[in-house]
């Protein structure tokens, strides 16, 4: 008889979070998971995001209110400094949202945000994997997850889009220099 793992703190987080009531109009949005994801990750201090995880006041007490109803979790998390591309990263991502439900614009804000980190946007945004990723990027924004046919990794992927629509030839995304997995831009998603 073989045993499950236990689940890790950030997965335990998440099965909870999931297993509150949810708001009736929003009950079917595949977000959602997702969206647990992210709070576990920041409850657990995974990736770089701040405590209101990019969002408005309003926004962030719509999150709990509609997707997570009960006592909001008192998240910690750095103020993090907008990025100046980051109106523009915005509104292509909100251009290829997918039109069903609230969550999309606040999943474009917290992209967004984390775009301002160092690390691999998924580890930025304090999912658990990239496939967390793919599926919030596929889900929210079918137009722009569409587009990536190289399987390039998103936040490369996103700046390219972003310096292709405006013009600009050399493009690369932020902390690219830096970063230790460089030549793994290109690889197939693991």
């Amino acid at each position: 008889m073989t045993h499950a793992p236990p689940l890790s703190p950030h997965q335990r987080l998440q099965q909870e979070l999931l297993a509150r009531r949810v708001l009736a109009a929003v009950q079917d949005d595949p977000n959602r998971p997702i969206l647990a994801s992210l709070i576990a990750g920041r409850a657990n201090a995974e990736g770089m995001l701040p405590a209101d995880l990019g969002l408005s006041a309003d926004n962030h007490a719509q999150l709990w209110r509609d997707y997570f109803d009960g006592a909001p979790l008192l998240l910690s998390g750095e103020a993090v400094a907008a990025l100046p591309e980051g109106e523009d990263l915005l509104a292509l991502l909100l251009a290829a949202r997918a039109g069903r439900f609230p969550s999309e614009v606040w999943l474009a804000k917290i992209v967004v945000t984390a775009c301002a980190g160092k690390e691999h946007l998924w580890f930025d945004l304090g999912l658990a994997n990239r496939q967390e990723l793919s599926q919030l990027l596929s889900n929210a924004f079918p137009d722009f997850a569409q587009k990536n046919v190289g399987d390039m990794k998103w936040k490369k992927f996103l700046y390219r889009t972003y310096c292709a629509h405006e013009g600009i030839y050399f493009c690369p995304a932020p902390s690219c220099d830096e970063c230790t997995d460089y030549a793994l831009c290109f690889a197939p998603e693991v």
